[in-house]
């Protein structure tokens, strides 16, 4: 057990710089040009040409776009130029690095004798490397991907319609699916990122981390947002514990000796992440509050980013852009990446177009004080059929300002999280989520039709075919074939044009070898996760978390 816990995390893990600290320091400086990631892969290398080069075998012990740190290895000192060949392992660097073998020039810049590091710099970068070669290659494959699809898509709903009058209501849901998906695309395409503020005009901000049995990742979540490219004098920062039973607490005292200005409130007991959400909101007077979960992990200008929006005085809400952090764990995970970034970059980019984002998700999001204040009581003390409302919070907070407020997307704040990495923690973790989908959805339906047209019809589109999904799979896999003597081939066709959809815009804008998880996740969640709505539509008023042990009071 113990040796399992030493191993290294299979995501990035970044190399803290003692000579770089963020702008919102005292002491912040430019001296480090990149991000630099803890390592611990072999290197070769290569010192003179032909017969007489040399070769040596070290570790690289950190990397970044423009060198590598290692060791184990003794280089004659008057050596300054070489050539080096490696493979950056899964979960070293960002996934759009993984790609294959490495070939680099560059010069040796530092040797540290008593501790036997070397540090290398490279003639070119990684991705001005990646560019000329893999990326470039990887976007012509999306394209080609996309338009086949695309093609294939319109041959098969031009035979739907042909067929129709033979089975009406197989063929109204896969059209009706087929055009809300493609106009996702199509809006998403629309999409812009809101105009950047001046430096001088940024508002004062509150960033709140509820937490609750955090102690592994807690710390990095709080100096992530410290070393934030923010205005020291503008931020402040309040972490609520709500009542953890391992060593939570003991990391944020720890944390706070490093940073003082780190607000710590302690609920002594459990009491639920809204209730810890409201507290923040209530101590805070700043004009913009952020929350943050306690396993999401901002790049540095996120914070600078997700306040630009703001400046439109009819937005009451902004939602940051969300990637799996933990990507490379297992099958599941994998999935659940590609997920992520299509449900962020086409769907809530979609709704954004129309200033309608119907879920600030947890992990990161922004919202204007004065008008979380207007519906803050009504929010905390929410309940479903006489039951408290104990999670979904930010989709219902969502519902409750998107009632009267624009709401919209921010592409450039950008964070990750931790997902579930086994199917039990997963699919608790989904309930909760259909449960709160269903309700706020059902909530959203009174007002939508009074926004955008294209919008309204979006909306109720994406609640309905959903639900009807479970008959629809059924009819299609076991009464056709069995009573009409018919092939769920077309119906099956019709998942895998839709997973290739969703790779071909994961490859194109991700530029990752990861594509290729949206094919089993798309059928994972057709003969699957569609299950789980009917459950979760007849039993949307329950309270449990099913993913927390919540104490007793």
């Amino acid at each position: 057990m113990n040796e399992k816990k030493e191993e290294k995390p299979l995501y990035p893990i970044v190399k803290p710089d003692r000579r770089k600290r963020a702008r919102s320091r005292p002491d912040y400086s430019d001296r480090r040009k990149h991000i630099r990631y803890k390592s611990n892969f072999p290197v070769k290398i290569y010192i003179g040409n032909g017969k007489g080069t040399k070769v040596y075998k070290a570790i690289a012990y950190d990397i970044s776009e423009g060198g590598l740190l290692i060791g184990g290895i003794d280089i004659p000192p008057d050596e300054k130029k070489v050539k080096i060949k490696f493979r950056i392992p899964d979960g070293t660097m960002p996934e759009e690095y993984s790609a294959g073998i490495y070939n680099f020039e560059g010069e040796i810049k530092f040797v540290d004798e008593d501790k036997k590091l070397i540090g290398l710099a490279f003639d070119d970068t990684i991705s001005k490397k990646l560019k000329r070669s893999a990326w470039k290659y990887l976007q012509i494959i999306a394209v080609l991907t996309l338009f086949i699809t695309v093609v294939l898509f319109l041959l098969v709903k031009s035979q739907n319609i042909y067929w129709f009058w033979f089975n009406v209501p197989i063929f109204v849901y896969s059209l009706a699916v087929g055009t809300y998906l493609i106009s996702r695309y199509i809006f998403a395409a629309f999409y812009k990122p809101p105009k950047k503020r001046s430096d001088d005009d940024l508002p004062d901000i509150t960033v709140i981390i509820p937490a609750y049995n955090e102690e592994e990742h807690i710390r990095r979540t709080i100096v992530q947002i410290m070393e934030a490219e923010y205005p020291r004098d503008k931020m402040k920062v309040i972490v609520i514990n709500d009542g953890s039973s391992d060593g939570t607490l003991d990391v944020l005292k720890e944390t706070q000796k490093e940073y003082p200005e780190l607000v710590v409130v302690d609920f002594g007991e459990n009491r639920g992440k809204r209730e810890a959400m409201a507290t923040g909101v209530r101590m805070s007077d700043s004009e913009i509050v952020i929350f943050v979960d306690s396993d999401s992990f901002i790049k540095p200008d996120a914070l600078r980013n997700i306040v630009d929006g703001f400046t439109d005085k009819d937005v009451a809400g902004i939602c940051g852009h969300c990637d799996v952090e933990n990507v490379w764990t297992n099958m599941l995970t994998k999935m659940q990446a590609v997920r992520y970034y299509i449900s962020f970059i086409i769907m809530k980019a979609a709704e954004s177009v129309f200033d309608s984002v119907t879920c600030l998700s947890g992990p990161l999001a922004a919202y204007r004080r004065e008008h979380l204040m207007e519906v803050l009581d009504a929010w905390e003390h929410q309940t479903a059929f006489g039951n408290q409302a104990t999670f979904g919070d930010d989709r219902s907070l969502t519902t409750f300002l998107l009632k009267k407020h624009k709401v919209i997307y921010d592409s450039r704040a950008i964070t990750t999280t931790i997902v579930p990495e086994k199917y039990k923690e997963f699919f608790k973790q989904q309930a909760r989520w259909k449960r709160s989908w269903f309700r706020e959805s059902l909530r959203a339906s009174l007002f939508m039709w009074k926004k955008q047209p294209l919008m309204a019809l979006s909306f109720y589109l994406g609640f309905i075919l959903p639900l009807l999904g479970p008959l629809v799979v059924l009819r299609a896999m076991l009464y056709v074939p069995i009573f009409e003597h018919g092939t769920p081939f077309t119906y099956l066709f019709g998942i895998l044009l839709m997973s290739t959809l969703m790779s071909g815009a994961y490859l194109f804008l991700k530029k990752s070898k990861m594509w290729i998880y949206s094919i089993p996740f798309n059928f994972f969640y057709m003969f699957v996760l569609i299950w789980q709505l009917p459950w979760a539509a007849l039993t949307f008023w329950t309270s449990g978390w099913g993913t927390r042990k919540k104490k007793k009071k």
